[in-house]
């Protein structure tokens, strides 16, 4: 039996994962996407791993997602003579093209394009945000800097550069053949690393050509700047806290998180929260109560997913560490002053029968006591529409596209299943009133409401609504 909740959970797969029957105790825990981080690991690795989803998907008759991260430009200096330095405040420090190893006055920035971006009292930051230097004068070969703050900086460091934005795509040669290879594989989403643009999203989309879904994750500071563009373009937003609260003030990404997840529900796209949720779980049983707290605060504001990063993909209690997300999400999902926000926050609706009728269904769920929204969709678009408004009752999504199904694990609220593909419009509240009853998501003498778009197989709006008591 799987976890019932409307947040889902996102589980990165890694070493601690090392068998078919761990992806399953994940997925009885309550994890409902997977997440092959291409930061790490070789092909072969992530196939394997592919393998073991798509044969526990099969066991248990549920879809499962797969979303790939890639790697992006991540920028490190090279290398020091002795491995290390110790840098001291006021200081200078050059960065440069040659390749000869590092001392205490100078190291190798191998990043032509870092350098060609930077200015003036523009600052970069070194080892997670450790090392502040500040630019004094730049040439087309070398940056000379002041140390801001000081410390040991040592061989293949990485390097944020907030204040500019690089000319480089957003995707590498790395990322390039990682994203073919993922592609073969069949995941559901892509995840783009440090996004700057609007336009690193449509030449993603470009490349990857309606073969996955696209998921934009926000951490640098031009890409908040940006937000509403770059979350029109891309399918989904991951909020990728470790990166962003080195490229902006630690103090400020509450707020900004706030803001993406807004901007996210309005559009109706599925918006993730990410970086150390229970990070003590990598070494405890249990969590920190800030790390609960934490997790509850992203519930509460009505985020798609919340996702587990080295908890579950190198950490000593993966499966604990899953089932204690659930056990959070179901108990903020318990309180009623969770509903009364969700009402509160829900996004405006357009001019639209889609939205029109996505409206309806939500004060539908709260006149009457509906046990399931039923939403027969071919693209996924309008189950999605729906989760937007964050109704009550739970959704359940019947497509006849497997990659579709896939796809819709990480909205909110959506129990997505594959179904045969109807013809004909009359059959279609009798079948979903019978995969109610099959997926046991209702009983028989519960209310349910049937929304679809006739004719149905063409891509046409939703534009039916029908109340029906199961038999």
């Amino acid at each position: 039996m799987t976890v019932v909740k409307n947040t889902k959970i996102l589980a990165t797969l890694g070493p601690s994962i090392n068998s078919r029957d761990k992806v399953k105790a994940l997925v009885e825990a309550g994890a409902n996407v997977f997440r092959l981080n291409f930061s790490h690991g070789e092909h072969a690795d992530h196939a394997q791993r592919y393998d073991w989803i798509r044969d526990v998907e099969r066991e248990i008759g549920k879809p499962l997602g797969v979303l790939m991260d890639l790697q992006g430009p991540k920028l490190r200096v090279g290398t020091f003579a002795g491995g290390r330095v110790q840098l001291a405040e006021g200081a200078a420090f050059r960065l440069d093209d040659t390749s000869k190893p590092g001392d205490v006055q100078r190291v190798n920035l191998p990043h032509p394009e870092v350098i060609a971006a930077l200015e003036p009292g523009m600052d970069l930051l070194l080892d997670d945000g450790k090392i502040r230097l500040r630019v004094v004068r730049r040439n087309s070969r070398s940056v000379d800097t002041t140390v801001v703050t000081g410390g040991e900086l040592s061989d293949r460091k990485g390097v944020n550069i907030p204040d500019a934005m690089l000319s480089s795509g957003v995707l590498t040669d790395k990322d390039l053949e990682d994203l073919r290879f993922g592609l073969r594989l069949g995941v559901d989403w892509v995840a783009l690393s440090f996004v700057q643009r609007p336009e690193d999203v449509e030449y993603a989309k470009r490349l990857i050509a309606g073969r996955a879904a696209i998921m934009a994750k926000i951490e640098k500071p031009s890409a908040v700047e940006l937000l509403e563009e770059i979350v029109t373009l891309a399918d989904g937003v991951m909020i990728a806290r470790g990166d962003l609260g080195v490229e902006i003030p630690a103090e400020k990404v509450p707020q900004t998180q706030k803001q993406i997840i807004h901007e996210c529900r309005r559009q109706g796209k599925p918006v993730v929260v990410a970086t150390q949720m229970l990070e003590s779980m990598r070494e405890a049983p249990t969590p920190t109560r800030a790390e609960v707290t934490d997790v509850a605060n992203a519930v509460y504001e009505g985020v798609d997913a919340v996702m587990l990063s080295a908890e579950t993909a190198s950490g000593s209690y993966p499966v604990e560490t899953v089932s204690m997300m659930s056990k959070i999400i179901q108990q903020v999902e318990a309180d009623p002053r969770f509903w009364l926000g969700l009402d509160a926050s829900h996004a405006k609706a357009e001019a639209t029968v889609e939205d029109a009728i996505s409206c309806a269904i939500r004060r539908i769920s709260k006149i009457l006591p509906v046990a399931i929204l039923i939403n027969v969709t071919e693209t996924g678009v309008t189950s999605l529409r729906a989760a937007r408004e964050r109704p009550q009752a739970p959704i359940l999504s019947l497509t006849p596209n497997l990659d579709t199904a896939r796809k819709l694990t990480l909205a909110w609220g959506i129990r997505s299943v594959q179904s045969r593909r109807f013809e004909h419009s009359e059959v279609i509240a009798e079948e979903a009133m019978t995969a109610a009853l099959r997926e046991s998501v209702a009983s028989s003498g519960d209310t349910v409401v049937i929304t679809a778009g006739m004719p149905f197989g063409h891509q046409s709006t939703t534009n039916s609504l029908r109340i029906e008591t199961l038999p």
